[in-house]
């Protein structure tokens, strides 16, 4: 048995070591392969051309399916594609918009670096040599100018756009919100006039997309809005931030309804169980760690519509879901409009569930999400106490040990009631010997005296496993703790601790806290009891920081805790035995 746990403390120490070695690595054997973004972004291949047909068009097509099969109409005036983009800044994003189809090519978030203490923002949507990831919008059907071979080239009046153009709008409850319009222009020869519009608030992350559809001509015309996704099966831009040991985060297609609120769908699932759904007030949506796109189908006539939800694979590979809206039918000499609401960018909770039911649920806190929120909630409120999210879980932790207080006091004074009695125990063992039947007898009938449960031990970590588990999900799925430093060397709360100081505290406060408990009478079990610190150690050292540091506080109250139950015991037997 020696000989088992020499093996075993030296397998802890290789793994550590090994592991020391890969996050050596990754700090710092990697040279700097960040570029600069240039002014205009560099689109390497032509997105449009994985864009709607109609369905007179060839079945291998990327494109939505229009509800109408029609001979399809030549563009009026052939137009060369324009591979100037539209560069659009507001306070939280920079945006490029192509104006061959109207497209979100490109999206830097602002306020979230590429990574901690980098000065490069986060690129949520781009389509380069590296990455194709863009938002694709636009008209189908019989008289949609995206159901053409060629998608249309949208005419504008200015390349740049700035939140200094933007407008005071008031809202309807008289508040005033600086508003950016971006309208982009497109005219038939027919006389059919359409006007697709980018509408932008400052502060917000959600971009109305609407279409006006102005016919100047001698006929009806009919057409589809259309709004997808398009991804390649490039790794998630946030992957590199986790820990080796950490569970990995969600990567694919997601899409929700009013009867089903969330619905997750992985890359490899696009065609075989591939999304085929209507419904009015759903949403189809790519999801990654952190962050989230997702078009949320809006209005025509001033009423929400059935939109039609699907999701395909390309015929180069490519990730597709989307959304199309009904016929719309627009007669000779009139106007009408349709839009949708595109959203890119973190995965906030409080915006996410106010554009459509079940969004806010790609913040995916798995099965424990039920206790995940209540953290997440509890963290919010000290958060806005402290300002700090490391103090904000010290202050979580505290909350919960005072919740939990009763139930595990209960427990611990059990555990040093089995601490008092160990020596008894062990005479016993040692005057019954080899005699298991009558050794159990007589300690059951000590447990029964002493009014102990042997298995007492175990509730305070069935108790904090759940806890732990759901903290876990809550540091790594909420991009409000995304880069968020405590104080000192800890900088970044959903990261692994660089130096490994946290996790050799928290492996200090396990062995100071064992210490307090009942020893086990069996000798394995001894040797794995005081091997455990060591391995628990060794597993903290790449989880995110801030839960190591929940576990420290977590372990420093139950050690005063432990310490205070066992002194009154100890107390209380002494007198019992002088009485």
């Amino acid at each position: 048995m020696q000989q088992w746990a020499r093996f075993a403390i030296l397998g802890a120490m290789l793994v550590t070591a090994y592991l020391l070695i890969l996050a050596w690595q990754k700090d710092y054997g990697q040279g700097d392969t960040t570029k600069a973004v240039t002014q205009q972004a560099v689109v390497a291949h032509d997105v449009s051309a994985d864009l709607p047909k109609g369905q007179a068009t060839a079945a291998a097509s990327d494109v939505p399916q229009a509800n109408i099969a029609a001979t399809q109409h030549k563009p009026a005036v052939p137009a060369k594609a324009n591979q100037q983009l539209i560069s659009v800044q507001t306070d939280l994003y920079h945006l490029w918009i192509s104006p061959k189809g109207g497209d979100i090519v490109r999206i830097e978030l602002l306020n979230h670096d590429e990574s901690k203490d980098s000065d490069q923002p986060f690129v949520m949507l781009e389509s380069d040599a590296k990455r194709t990831y863009v938002a694709q919008s636009g008209l189908i059907g019989l008289n949609g100018p995206d159901s053409n071979p060629e998608r249309p080239n949208y005419a504008f009046e200015k390349s740049t756009y700035t939140i200094a153009d933007a407008k005071d709008v008031k809202d309807k409850d008289g508040k005033t919100t600086k508003v950016l319009s971006v309208p982009m222009v497109y005219k038939t020869a027919a006389g059919v006039e359409i006007i697709k519009t980018f509408t932008i608030k400052q502060g917000a992350y959600p971009i109305d997309v609407s279409y006006q559809v102005v016919n100047r001509s001698t006929q009806n015309w009919q057409g589809q809005m259309f709004g997808q996704l398009k991804r390649d099966n490039s790794d998630d831009p946030g992957k590199s931030s986790q820990g080796i040991f950490t569970l990995g985060t969600f990567l694919g297609g997601a899409w929700g309804t009013p009867e089903e609120h969330y619905n997750k769908l992985k890359f490899d699932n696009f065609n075989e169980e591939k999304l085929n759904a209507s419904a009015k007030g759903g949403w189809v949506a790519m999801v990654q760690h952190y962050f989230v796109s997702a078009w949320i189908p809006g209005h025509f006539g001033g009423q929400e519509y059935v939109a039609k939800l699907e999701s395909r694979k390309s015929a180069d590979g490519m990730n597709i879901i989307g959304f199309t809206s009904p016929t719309i039918d627009v007669p000779a000499g009139k106007a009408m409009s349709i839009d949708a609401t595109f959203y890119a960018g973190p995965k906030v909770q409080s915006e996410l569930k106010d554009l459509a039911v079940g969004l806010n649920q790609t913040v995916d806190y798995g099965w424990l999400w039920p206790i995940a929120k209540l953290l997440f909630v509890g963290l919010q409120f000290f958060h806005g106490i402290v300002g700090n999210w490391g103090w904000s879980i010290i202050l979580l932790t505290v909350l919960v040990k005072l919740i939990l207080w009763p139930l595990s006091s209960k427990s611990y004074r059990s555990m040093a009631k089995m601490r008092v009695i160990a020596p008894e125990m062990q005479r016993m063992k040692e005057e019954f010997g080899e005699d298991r039947m009558r050794f159990s007898q007589e300690m059951m009938a000590l447990y029964k005296r002493e009014q102990v449960n042997p298995l007492s031990g175990c509730l305070p970590l069935i108790l904090q496993m759940p806890i732990f588990l759901a903290l876990y999900w809550v540091l790594m799925e909420s991009v409000e703790l995304r880069h968020a430093p405590w104080m000192l060397w800890i900088q970044d709360l959903s990261a692994m601790d660089p130096w490994f100081i946290l996790p050799l505290i928290m492996g200090v406060t396990m062995f100071v806290q064992q210490s307090l408990n009942p020893q086990p009478t069996d000798p394995m079990q001894a040797k794995v009891f005081k091997i455990m610190p060591i391995m628990f150690t060794v597993f903290m050292l790449f989880f995110p920081s801030g839960l190591v540091l929940y576990w420290i506080v977590n372990n420093s109250i139950t050690i005063l805790q432990q310490w205070f139950i066992n002194k009154n015991v100890a107390k209380a037997k002494v007198a019992s035995e002088v009485v």
